[in-house]
């Protein structure tokens, strides 16, 4: 045991640090349809990096799931902004923010919101590119279903 005047040092305890605020803002968010969803994860910097998960609307991969990579995402402060990949001729744009929801407590549904403008550019095979923008709010799924099921006996 170590002794500095008549007291023992038992080691120092470092302060630990409290999580970034934004490091709740990571999970999954409803997109436009049921069954559709955002995945957000929010690291260093206010990097954003995820992907939409979404059912092809085009005459090609109707009802087929797509997952559509953001090429870009941003979060500065509670305002994010993300672009994805292009998939079939599709890409999306989001900007807004990220706000409380309804929930009462982390993990619950609708705890936080993703509120904003989220645009679709579509673009035909004579390469003309049109867009449609719409306003959206996305709710953050419940915990439980961002999470692996557990292993059953």
């Amino acid at each position: 045991m170590l002794l500095v005047g008549n007291l023992p040092v038992v080691g120092q305890a470092k302060p630990s640090q409290p999580p970034a605020p934004d490091a709740g803002y990571s999970g999954m968010y409803s997109f436009l349809q049921d069954g559709e969803f955002v995945q957000v994860s929010v690291e260093e910097a206010g990097r954003v990096t995820g992907f939409v998960s979404r059912y092809g609307d085009q005459e090609s991969d109707r009802g087929a799931f797509l997952d559509q990579f953001f090429k870009q995402g941003r979060l500065d402060g509670k305002n994010l902004a993300f672009t994805t990949e292009t998939v079939h001729a599709v890409w999306y744009e989001f900007k807004g923010t990220v706000e409380r929801g309804a929930g009462k407590n982390p993990g619950d549904e609708a705890y936080y919101l993703l509120k904003g403008t989220l645009t679709e550019y579509t673009t035909d095979v004579n390469k003309k590119t049109t867009s449609k923008v719409r306003e959206v709010v996305l709710k953050q799924f419940p915990e439980d279903l961002n999470s692996a099921p557990a292993a059953r006996n």
